[in-house]
């Protein structure tokens, strides 16, 4: 299923050599639809009109051309309305008081901001109270690996964050602020951020490449008093045990019982595996571009030595199609098309499939439904989207909120388990495993547990009422 989205064309027509209906049936021909008409100026020989136009992702070029092809049409104008939306940037900083006089700005600025800073100085933990820290959180990239695109750099990374920064507002409450580094060393980066965390109370990494990824959130997490949290490995785990919990509540199996297979050992592969680990997975066999890994191989990249030591128990070797006969479920955090029909027959009954490629899944869902159980993917246009967005706002809620000192893996468990219980079990099936992200309880109940998690584990500094 093809992405939609609409261009705006703005167009003259000649009244003595066209139609407005043949214009519309060379936009219908051309793969568009036209969903809205304004008229801008008319005469008796031309007429103006802004045509809005629903085309799938690609078209809008095709339309354009067809139109311009039509002898009587002139485009004077063509705007694409996702453009339209980052025109400026999406984001803003706005004060939160007016100073409207000068005894204002005696208090926000000079001289009675000295008082302040002197308070901050004489007890460091103040800055939590009286400054933006408190709710305020850094979106690092160096634009590496961002989701579908792959190393674009960190200009053309920016629209991605300042995007995630608006989730982070309007789900969660959580000032974000995107930070696109002109770097890719791990020692700049790493630096780079301890230099700027005084100003934060959390740091969110997001599409930094793997292996960096790995040794930049280990030693920001030894060398920070702030949580850092690796969104696409830590978020797309948490969203992946709760659509698994609730999946396998819907097929009724045990987690203690079952066989996973797991293809795409990047970022994300990592983290899926240690959480399935963590949440007491009978068997877990991870797979990537060299086939299975085995216990006793040494392997070039170095987390999969470590994958393999504590996964893969019955040591199954050879390639995906080598090693998913009787697996319950399968996992793929890699790329479109490494799963197949045969594949999916030699599972398990009631097979649980996870196709969580992003765009292009790694089965195509209508190939896919007739021979799965429950099928989940990363795209909104098909049902059970596991989309970090369920995890993130609410994550970095609960850990402002108590003041945590770090992210640990009950928090993430906690998380998921919150995630998994905003379906009710009475409307648990096989198309809703998972809630939506627009769903409003969703940020409010994974802060309240993450909160929780971080109390009984000794890491919050404060104990909130959630909001607080």
């Amino acid at each position: 299923m093809a992405i939609g989205t609409s261009i705006i064309v703005r167009m003259a027509l000649d009244k003595a050599c066209v139609t407005f209906g043949q214009v519309i049936a060379d936009v219908s021909l051309a793969g568009g639809d036209v969903v809205a008409i304004d008229v801008i100026s008319a005469n008796k020989q031309q007429m103006v009109r802004d045509l809005t136009i629903q085309v799938n992702e690609g078209d809008g070029e095709t339309v354009v051309h067809a139109l311009r092809s039509r002898e009587g049409v002139r485009i004077l104008h063509v705007s694409d309305r996702t453009f339209l939306v980052h025109l400026g940037g999406k984001l803003s900083i706005e004060p939160k008081i007016r100073i409207q006089n000068r005894e204002d700005l005696s208090r926000v600025y000079t001289p009675g901001v000295a008082r302040v800073c002197e308070a901050i100085a004489a007890d460091p933990s103040k800055v939590y109270a009286l400054t933006m820290k408190r709710n305020t959180v850094a979106i690092v990239t160096d634009g590496t690996a961002v989701l579908g695109l792959g190393n674009i750099g960190p200009l053309a990374a920016l629209p991605v964050m300042e995007g995630k920064a608006m989730l982070f507002k309007q789900l969660a409450g959580v000032d974000a602020f995107p930070i696109c580094l002109h770097t890719t060393d791990v020692e700049a980066i790493v630096e780079t951020i301890q230099r700027i965390a005084p100003t934060f109370g959390g740091i969110n990494l997001e599409d930094i490449a793997a292996p960096q990824c790995f040794e930049i959130e280990q030693r920001l997490r030894h060398t920070l008093d702030i949580p850092v949290f690796h969104d696409d490995q830590h978020g797309t785990a948490v969203v992946l045990l709760a659509g698994l919990l609730n999946a396998l509540a819907v097929v009724q199996k045990k987690m203690a019982r079952i066989t996973v297979v797991l293809v795409g050992c990047g970022a994300a592969g990592t983290a899926c595996a240690h959480m399935l680990i963590k949440a007491g997975v009978g068997e877990l066999i991870c797979v990537d571009r060299g086939g299975a890994l085995v216990s006793g191989e040494t392997y070039d990249t170095p987390h999969w030595n470590t994958l393999a030591t504590v996964t893969n128990h019955r040591k199954k070797r050879g390639a995906l199609s080598d090693v998913i006969a009787g697996a319950d479920v399968f996992i793929g955090v890699s790329r479109g098309g490494v799963l197949t029909v045969a594949d999916i027959q030699q599972m398990a009954s009631d097979p649980i499939v996870f196709a969580m490629a992003n765009p292009e899944p790694e089965i195509s869902p209508e190939v896919a439904e007739p021979h799965v159980r429950i099928l989940a993917t990363g795209r909104s246009d098909y049902p059970n989207q596991l989309n970090n967005v369920l995890c993130f706002p609410g994550m970095f809620r609960g850990v402002l909120d108590c003041r945590a000192s770090e992210i640990n893996d009950e928090m993430k468990y906690a998380a998921a388990v919150a995630i998994a219980q905003i379906v009710p079990p009475d409307q648990r099936h096989e198309s809703y495993i998972i809630p939506s992200i627009f769903n409003d309880h969703v940020a409010t109940a994974v802060a309240e547990a993450v909160v929780g998690a971080a109390v009984k584990t000794g890491v919050a500094r404060r104990r909130p009422r959630i909001g607080g």
